[in-house]
């Protein structure tokens, strides 16, 4: 099976309401049981690698890995850059061969926001690499050795709908995150999301919509959401935390054991069930048989999309091609400057 973009991969999601969950890797293991579940589930899924996770894996190791497990699946995989924060990040994804990424410039004035993200989606762009931006700024943080501290959106940082028009109009990005009551890591309390502000933003912009901070969110208010639009979840804080539960049971069942592959592998195996599960709530399971659209049928260069209403194909990234294509736009866009 080919890679996809997002583009092309949400474009499909939107049209059938379904949402794809996006998981993040931060582990090889990950790799192999992530892929397992969207096997077993006849789901699409994107893999991706945050800007924040580098400390646990090299981005140029990790994308021919990832690239080689999605190649090597029966399903349509993105590979995705998830809050990459400035431009050599994003070079560095798109030269690796993610066919995805994510600039993140939520942090700065709506100003610089936009004329950043336009920057990125047109360098992208030049080689069939999909961009999301962020609108209105996601809070909470992601997990690290210590559980995150919980935390409760703030509605001052909620997404503006005038602005999301003005950013979709000026930046020509593929994929929108919005902020409607989610964040990051845990929950303090039961998420309350706005899914009035999500409606209005909808009916405003043509582009799929993404949701972050998906752990701790009910299956119900899920959902909703893909029902009101959302077509791309991301799901990392459930995944992690479901793993550490079933390794915290493993060593008080056994404090005596020293075999670390059988305790990755109770972890592991726990994060595939969960992965699984997100899947069906998300409603991506099932969407890759036989007799759905989005994998009637598979070549290198194509993940299914012969649908003529959902046209154009996906096309799959060439790495060959990605260097001397990225380099040269960069240059275009300083000689211009």
């Amino acid at each position: 099976m080919a890679l996809i973009n997002m583009k092309d991969l949400l474009a499909h999601a939107k049209q059938h309401k379904y949402a794809v969950g996006a998981f993040n890797i931060t582990n090889l293991d990950f790799v192999d049981h992530i892929m397992d579940a969207a096997v077993e589930s006849n789901s699409p899924v994107i893999m991706q690698l945050a800007e924040v996770h580098f400390r646990y894996l090299n981005l140029e190791d990790i994308a021919p890995i990832l690239i080689n497990a999605a190649k090597n699946v029966s399903v349509p995989v993105c590979i995705h850059l998830d809050h990459g924060k400035s431009l050599k990040t994003m070079i560095r994804a798109i030269r690796a061969g993610f066919t995805s990424i994510m600039y993140d410039g939520s942090e700065h004035p709506l100003e610089e926001n936009i004329k950043n993200t336009a920057e990125v989606v047109k360098i992208a762009h030049s080689v069939g690499v999909s961009v999301e931006g962020e609108l209105g700024n996601v809070g909470g943080e992601a997990v690290g050795v210590e559980a995150a501290t919980p935390h409760t959106a703030s509605e001052e940082f909620y997404t503006r709908v005038e602005d999301a028009v003005r950013f979709n109009d000026e930046t020509g990005l593929d994929t929108l995150a919005i902020s409607i009551g989610n964040v990051h890591g845990l929950y303090k309390g039961d998420p309350k999301l706005d899914f009035a502000r999500l409606t209005a933003i909808r009916d405003a912009v043509d582009i799929p919509l993404v949701l972050h901070g998906g752990s701790g969110i009910s299956d119900d208010d899920f959902k909703k959401a893909v029902s009101l639009g959302i077509c791309k979840i991301n799901f990392y804080t459930g995944i992690s935390q479901a793993a550490m539960i079933k390794v915290h049971k493993f060593i008080q069942e056994h404090p005596k054991s020293i075999s670390y592959p059988d305790l990755a592998k109770l972890a592991m195996s726990e994060l595939k069930k969960v992965v699984m599960d997100r899947m069906d709530v998300f409603g991506s399971k099932g969407q890759c048989a036989a007799d759905k659209t989005l994998c009637i049928t598979c070549s290198d260069t194509s993940c299914g999309l012969d649908d003529p209403r959902i046209k154009p194909e996906a096309k799959t990234v060439v790495y060959q091609d990605l260097v001397d294509k990225i380099s040269l736009e960069v240059l275009n866009n300083l000689n211009q400057k």
